[in-house]
């Protein structure tokens, strides 16, 4: 299924790939990408020859009926692994446990170090706790990978993708094995993490935030709902300037 689903998309939006080399032959490599879209871990492994394992939610394989089961075969058939994402700490604990065991079959391991979707295009802050001790644990190189404008190509709440070109840079391996042994220490985990966002951004040409991702969303529905409220209050002192 990976191979149809792959060729489909080549064939329906060309995106086009810069660094592809950069890619092992064989043998395990993390490839961390900024994450712009939806459609970001399928575009990934559509343009490669190898399989790439990206960690989904475990709810897209067990939603009940025909297009639960439907939408279960078409993550597993691109190379999604389902892990619940609902525990907390219990959670990340899964998702960097099922990293660890796709690098160790000598597989690619995909990952968004930003943790979720940026919410306005920018690039944000890497989580250290997924990336950097997947890396460190297992002694596999991060490759680090931009996608380009696939937020344009399906945006956040759309459901039919729009005919735009997306492309893929490839950045060259980063070696971190200088510091295997040292994922419990937390200034090792930032400066690993801070390196990978550092290349990804200069292969992204995004505006790098230094806030995470997801406070960067708290705060624009905190803006959202502060101007909704002004909006409802100015409407409501225009309603009883008219009533005098």
């Amino acid at each position: 299924m990976k191979f149809s689903i792959g060729g489909s998309l080549k064939l329906a939006f060309r995106p086009w790939v810069e660094g592809i080399e950069n890619i092992p032959a064989e043998g395990p490599a993390i490839l961390a990408s900024n994450h712009l879209s939806f459609s970001d871990s399928f575009f990934l492994p559509a343009v490669l020859d190898r399989k790439v394992t990206f960690i989904a939610k475990a709810e897209y394989f067990t939603s009940p009926g025909v297009k639960g089961k439907l939408t279960a075969a078409f993550f597993k058939g691109v190379g999604q692994l389902p892990v619940d994402r609902s525990g907390g700490r219990g959670a990340g604990e899964a998702a960097i446990k099922s990293g660890i065991e796709v690098l160790e079959r000598g597989e690619l391991f995909g990952i968004y170090p930003e943790g979720t979707r940026s919410p306005d295009g920018r690039l944000y802050r890497g989580k250290p706790g997924g990336l950097a001790r997947v890396a460190l644990a297992t002694g596999a190189p991060v490759i680090p990978v931009a996608m380009i404008d696939t937020e344009k190509v399906q945006p956040p709440g759309k459901i039919v993708p729009k005919m735009i070109r997306p492309g893929i840079r490839i950045g060259k391996p980063l070696d971190f094995t200088r510091y295997q042994g040292m994922e419990g220490d937390r200034f090792i985990l930032r400066s690993v993490t801070d390196e990978v966002m550092y290349e990804i951004m200069k292969l992204s040409g995004q505006e790098y935030v230094d806030i995470y991702a997801t406070a960067a969303k708290r705060q624009i529905a905190d803006a959202a709902k502060a101007a909704e409220a002004q909006k409802k209050a100015e409407a409501e002192q225009a309603k009883k300037a008219a009533a005098e």
